[in-house]
C-alpha cells in the first residue's frame, strides 16, 4: 500500500510538469470553498505545481450546463449535487469517470467499497455529506424555543419571518414532515399529485412571512441581522457562523434534508487530465477527513471518519457537529436522487409559478 502511494504521488508531480499549471474549479463559495481550498488546492497545488482557480457560483449547475450547451467551456471541476449530477450525466454533459483512478483506503480498501453507498455515480465521485436545517438566533427567545420541523411553520406559535430557500428541493420535503409526513414516507407521498398540492398547501400557510434566499451565505445573515426569526440553512455555513464568528445560533435537526455533494467534470474541459488528478487527489481518506477541520460536513469516505478530530480551533470536537452523528438522524431525510432527477424541472416549473401567484 505504501509503495502505491508513494508511486501515485510521483505520478500526479510528474505529469503536473508536462501538463497545463491551471485548473478551474467551481463551488459554492463562503466557508465551503475555504474548507476546500485549505484542504484540496493548497496542497495540491504544493505537491504538483498545478494553481488552483476558484470560482464561486450560487449553485454551480448553473454555469456548467450553459457552458456545456454553449460548447463554451471554462470550468474543468464543478462541485454539484446528486439529482443534478444523475441528470446531467444521463444527458451527456459529463464525463464519465472510472472508479478504478480512485486512490484506495490506506488499508488496501478498493475506493468502490470505501465510498458511502450512493457516494460514487458514473460521471461523479462525491466528497461530502451535508444537510439543510434549520436555525434560529437564541438570544431572539427568552421562552420556549424551536425545537421540532413543525415549529418552523407555525407562526402562530413562534410569530416573525422565516429564510427558506428559493427552490422545491428540499423545501418541499420539509413542509411535508411538518404536516406531520414520516421522513420515511415523504418521497411515496410527493410522487403522487396529491402529495404536492400538499407540500405547496403547508408553504402557502407561511408564504407572506418568507424571506427566499438563494446563495448560501445569506441565511446567516438574515438571522444576524434580525430580518428572520429563523431560517433553513446548509448546517456547514451556520456551523461555521456559529464557531468562528461567535453567532448565537442553535440548529434544530428534526427535519433535516440530507444530500452528497460531487465533483463532476464537464464533457469539454480544458484541462482535463489535471482535473482527473486533482479529483483523485482530493477525494482521498486523508484529503475528505481534512476537509472536516474547516466546516462541519461528513466525508464521503468510511475510512476518513476515523480521522475526523477537532476543528480548526483546535478544541471543538467535530463529530457532534455532522449530520450523520446518530442523535441528529432522529427524524432525518436522505434525498431520493432518482426522484428529482426525474421531476426537477416540473416541480422546479411549478415552484416558480406558485412564487410568481
Amino acid at each position: 500500500m505504501r509503495k502505491t502511494l508513494i508511486l501515485t504521488t510521483a505520478l500526479i508531480a510528474a505529469g503536473a510538469a508536462a501538463g497545463a499549471q491551471e485548473i478551474n474549479v467551481i463551488s459554492w463559495g463562503g466557508a465551503y470553498t475555504k474548507s476546500q481550498v485549505e484542504a484540496y488546492h493548497k496542497p495540491f497545488t504544493a505537491l504538483t505545481g498545478i494553481r488552483v482557480n476558484s470560482i464561486d457560483a450560487d449553485n454551480p449547475v448553473v454555469p456548467l450546463k450553459a457552458q456545456v450547451e454553449a460548447k463554451n467551456v471554462t470550468g474543468d471541476l464543478f462541485d454539484i449535487e446528486l439529482s443534478d449530477a444523475v441528470r446531467l450525466c444521463d444527458e451527456g454533459m459529463l464525463e464519465p469517470i472510472n472508479p478504478a483512478m480512485l486512490p484506495p483506503a490506506p488499508d488496501g480498501t478498493p475506493a468502490t467499497e470505501d465510498f458511502l453507498d450512493g457516494a460514487l455515480s458514473e460521471c461523479a465521485v462525491a466528497t461530502i455529506f451535508w444537510s439543510t436545517v434549520f436555525a434560529y438566533d437564541a438570544s431572539k427567545f427568552t421562552g420556549e424555543a424551536p425545537s421540532t420541523i413543525a415549529d418552523l411553520f407555525d407562526t402562530a406559535k413562534f410569530p416573525g419571518k422565516r429564510g427558506l430557500k428559493k427552490g422545491p428541493k428540499g423545501t418541499l420535503e420539509m413542509a411535508l414532515m411538518a404536516d406531520g409526513v414520516p421522513a420515511s414516507e415523504v418521497y411515496a407521498v410527493l410522487a403522487t399529485p396529491e402529495g404536492v398540492d400538499r407540500a405547496f398547501a403547508k408553504l402557502d400557510t407561511i408564504k407572506a412571512s418568507v424571506v427566499w434566499w438563494e446563495a448560501g451565505a445569506q441565511p446567516a445573515q438574515l438571522l444576524a441581522d434580525g430580518e428572520v426569526i429563523m431560517a433553513t440553512a446548509y448546517n456547514g455555513r451556520i456551523f461555521d457562523a456559529i464557531a468562528a464568528e461567535g453567532k448565537p445560533f442553535q440548529i434544530v435537526w428534526d427535519g433535516q434534508y440530507m444530500d452528497f455533494d460531487l465533483w463532476a467534470i464537464p464533457k469539454g474541459a480544458p484541462h482535463l487530465e489535471d482535473a482527473l488528478k486533482f479529483l483523485a487527489f482530493s477525494t482521498d481518506t486523508q484529503r475528505l477527513a481534512d476537509q472536516a477541520k474547516w466546516i462541519s460536513y461528513g466525508p464521503a469516505r468510511r475510512s476518513s471518519a476515523a480521522l475526523v478530530g477537532l476543528y480548526q480551533d483546535g478544541k471543538t470536537e467535530m463529530a457532534p457537529h455532522m449530520p450523520t452523528n446518530p442523535a441528529n438522524m432522529g427524524n432525518a431525510l436522505l434525498t431520493d436522487f432518482e426522484f428529482w432527477a426525474d421531476h426537477d424541472s416540473e416541480l422546479n416549473a411549478r415552484f416558480a409559478a406558485w412564487l410568481a401567484g
